[in-house]
């Protein structure tokens, strides 16, 4: 288990993930169809050509879904209970096909919970980057993680 239990967290904990993932048209071709999203940006080269980013853009649910996942390995694999929501997510800057993103995250709040004992609310801050060092996608998760066993 590489994630952390509630109580091992303290705000301002920061983590660079060291893993990093280059995004392929595969990614996004089978990422959209998947979701049902048709948006010609995503699927067409013909009409990406001729849009103001002039080549085919990745959709941002993929980038915002490989920012959550890039992040699980160091913060809540093996420790979670849920994910309560997701916040302030911004995509400032485009992704493209053969980007490589890393992450980011950093702890924003801590709280016990309220009703289950021996858990607790961590929200992180995330942000992805492309090799270029854009910030290509932003959001705060979250979690219910469980305290240390005893």
């Amino acid at each position: 288990m590489a994630g952390k239990y509630f109580d091992q967290w303290n705000i301002g904990d920061t983590l660079e993930h060291e893993i990093r993932r280059t995004v392929t048209e595969t990614d996004n071709l089978l990422f959209s169809t998947m979701t049902h999203n048709p948006q010609p940006l995503h699927l067409d080269v013909e009409a990406a050509k001729e849009s103001g980013f002039g080549q085919i853009l990745v959709n941002s649910t993929f980038t915002f879904s490989l920012l959550v996942g890039l992040s699980v390995g160091d913060t809540t694999l093996g420790t979670l209970v849920a994910n309560l929501g997701f916040n302030n997510v911004t995509t400032p800057n485009p992704v493209f096909i053969g980007d490589t993103i890393r992450a980011r995250s950093e702890v924003i709040a801590l709280r016990p919970s309220k009703s289950r004992p021996g858990q607790g609310i961590v929200t992180f801050r995330h942000e992805a980057q492309n090799q270029k060092g854009e910030i290509v996608c932003v959001c705060e998760r979250s979690a219910l993680l469980n305290s240390s066993p005893a």
